[in-house]
């Protein structure tokens, strides 16, 4: 027999059980919904997190939360947030990770259950210190591959993967090269070959591509110039198209103009060349004349004061000038009345008077003693007319 204090006892533990299931109401989901006494994260100086994650798998409440295989504390809840899961964690004080921690799905064994793996990032600087109210983002947050999707992909990769015609592959590749081994080796040695040229001649594809993008460029800066052209282009050629009658007569009349002026050039062959040995003294002499042409020149300038004795004329405020004037009335004559109807009156007034014109060349002395010749070769003196 059970002692009454007993059943009372145990009356009052079912009542109590039973009221605190009727306020939970629809909140109870099961044992894994009530903390457990003596987990972890749970103790003094705990903190709780959160993290996004894309897929819970079988993840429950109580799980545990490990960093380095080490538990440190525990799942607390789990709630859906639009497309992927929020789950809270409780995590025990003295666990020190960076604000930008990770958060991965993973499983103690084959058959173990499922965990969350916290750790700092990899492959990127430890920013800041998780704490309490942290939230591990969706982009920070992932899991390991389960037990159930890896016997998935091995039964894939055995039934429907193709992995039966390894088999057959490995024997079509031995019949193809069965008697080509030299060949093949061959073939691998001009590879290696032409990827070492392609290596050399790194530096020229890239300066040349770079070339080419510069081209492209330039063309695309030019877009409406080039697309004004090709849209002129048909034009153009349905104009040459038009008068390619007219283009094929000016062809055949410039064919005829160059036969004609080939046959010009055969007929006055020898006179040209004839003209051209007798222009040969002449240019001889021009040439040997030069240095005295090139000193005329400067006087041309300067006339009637030679650029050479320019200086040596005007000195300070003054200058120096010499002159010699001839007023010979046979000078005057020459010089003012030759082709005039007073033409060698002068002259024949100054023979009156018993002075004679010396050498100087008269028209009006012709046949006489006092013309010496012809007065365009006659030879210059500097006392002619004295």
């Amino acid at each position: 027999m059970i002692p009454l204090t007993h059943r009372i006892r145990v009356a009052a533990g079912l009542v109590a059980l039973l009221v605190a299931a009727t306020l939970s109401g629809c909140g109870f989901h099961g044992a894994n919904s009530i903390k457990l006494p003596g987990t972890k994260g749970g103790g003094e100086g705990s903190y709780t997190v959160q993290a996004q994650m894309p897929d819970v798998q079988n993840l429950e409440q109580n799980s545990r939360v490990r960093v380095n295989d080490v538990t440190v504390g525990t799942v607390t809840n789990i709630q859906l947030q639009g497309w992927h899961a929020l789950v809270t964690m409780s995590i025990d004080g003295d666990v020190d990770l960076p604000a930008n921690a990770t958060a991965t799905l993973g499983q103690t064994s084959l058959l173990g259950s499922v965990h969350v793996e916290l750790a700092p990032p990899a492959g990127t600087s430890p920013m800041g210190t998780l704490k309490r109210g942290s939230l591990i983002p969706l982009a920070s947050a992932g899991a390991y591959p389960s037990t159930e999707r890896t016997l998935a992909a091995v039964s894939l990769l055995i039934n429907g993967g193709g992995l039966g015609q390894i088999q057959d592959i490995i024997k079509a590749l031995s019949t193809g090269f069965s008697g080509r081994e030299q060949d093949l080796r061959s073939l691998l040695g001009q590879l290696d070959k032409f990827v070492s040229y392609l290596e050399d001649q790194k530096g020229d594809i890239i300066a040349a591509t770079d070339s080419l993008n510069n081209l492209v460029g330039q063309l695309a800066d030019q877009k409406p110039v080039i697309d004004k052209a090709l849209k002129t282009l048909p034009r153009a050629l349905t104009v040459l198209k038009d008068e390619r009658n007219n283009l094929a007569d000016a062809l055949g009349e410039l064919s005829q103009f160059g036969a004609l002026a080939a046959d010009s050039v055969n007929r006055i062959k020898s006179n040209l060349v004839k003209e051209l040995k007798d222009l040969g003294p002449v240019v001889q002499s021009l040439a040997d004349a030069g240095p005295a042409l090139t000193r005329s020149l400067g006087f041309f300038g300067t006339f009637p004061f030679p650029k050479d004795t320019l200086s040596k004329w005007l000195r300070g405020d003054y200058a120096n000038l010499t002159a010699v004037l001839d007023l010979t009335l046979s000078r005057l004559d020459s010089g003012f009345f030759t082709g005039t109807r007073f033409e060698c009156n002068l002259t024949e007034l100054e023979l009156q008077w018993g002075r004679t014109i010396g050498q100087m060349p008269s028209p009006c002395m012709n046949g006489s003693q006092y013309n010496p010749g012809n007065p365009l070769v006659v030879p210059y003196h500097f006392d002619q007319g004295r």
